[in-house]
């Protein structure tokens, strides 16, 4: 098992934080919301912006919501459904492929239209985007095998959201709720070595991370999140800052992001 290691405080990930620039940088999109609720997207980039150096922050949201807030700067809005919800593949991907950054935050509403356009995205874009929330939960309706292999997708949600899209691609390593951290430590070892994604869950009050095969575990109560508020969205938009800041230390990165 030497796949697996405990986290419980951090040991040279503080240069990480360091890693964070002085002089804003970077072009994050955070896309969520629908025509009922779009509480999550905006809390969720008031977070990034009181907290990180971002140049640039867009929130992407449905265009039934134009007239419904002020004409910001920092709002984009594409396409709808007659529900109020995103409904181009095509105009969420260029938007994708605009930014260095993305974090898919949900709160889309669950609609075919929808549920084919965010798939269509995240299984064309080339850039790193983070799915969370509900978001997770689009990816087991349609072109999930697809999706999975694009290496730029960062899964961070539940382990039941985790165990559909195990079952949604007919994976044969079971993942059940009741097994025990080694068993479902050694079920995502095996499935980030067969697709290039990354993954992080949280099962047995242990936050599991793992990536092409490696899996970190790091102590809930190690950190300043409940099994309720770890699935905010603010824990996602760390991860995405810290990552954005540094590229190819995705473990280190989402560690550090996840303690500190």
């Amino acid at each position: 098992m030497d796949y697996l290691k405990r986290i419980e405080k951090l040991e040279s990930g503080e240069d990480l934080l360091w890693n964070v620039p002085e002089q804003k940088q970077g072009y994050v999109n955070i896309l969520g919301g629908n025509l009922q609720n779009f509480r999550t997207p905006v809390k969720v980039a008031e977070f990034c912006v009181a907290n990180y150096p971002i140049k640039t922050l867009n929130v992407v949201l449905p265009d039934a919501l134009k007239n419904k807030l002020p004409p910001l700067p920092n709002l984009v809005f594409l396409s709808s459904t007659d529900s109020g919800s995103l409904s181009s593949g095509e105009k969420i991907t260029k938007a994708l492929d605009a930014a260095d950054f993305n974090l898919l935050v949900g709160d889309f509403s669950k609609n075919s239209i929808t549920t084919q356009a965010v798939a269509e995205a995240c299984q064309k874009t080339v850039k790193p985007f983070i799915t969370t929330r509900d978001t997770v939960d689009l990816l087991t309706e349609g072109q999930t095998e697809r999706i999975l292999m694009n290496e730029n997708l960062i899964l961070v949600g539940s382990l039941a959201q985790v165990q559909k899209i195990f079952r949604a691609v007919y994976y044969p390593r079971v993942l059940l709720l009741t097994q025990s951290l080694v068993q479902v430590a050694e079920a995502i070892h095996k499935f980030t070595l067969s697709y290039p994604v990354s993954v992080v869950t949280l099962h047995d009050g242990q936050i599991i991370v793992a990536k092409n095969g490696e899996v970190n575990v790091v102590p809930l109560n190690k950190t300043a999140y409940s099994a309720l508020s770890i699935w905010s969205g603010e824990l996602a938009a760390k991860i995405m800052a810290l990552n954005l800041y540094n590229p190819n230390s995705f473990l280190k990165a989402t560690i550090v992001a996840i303690i500190s």
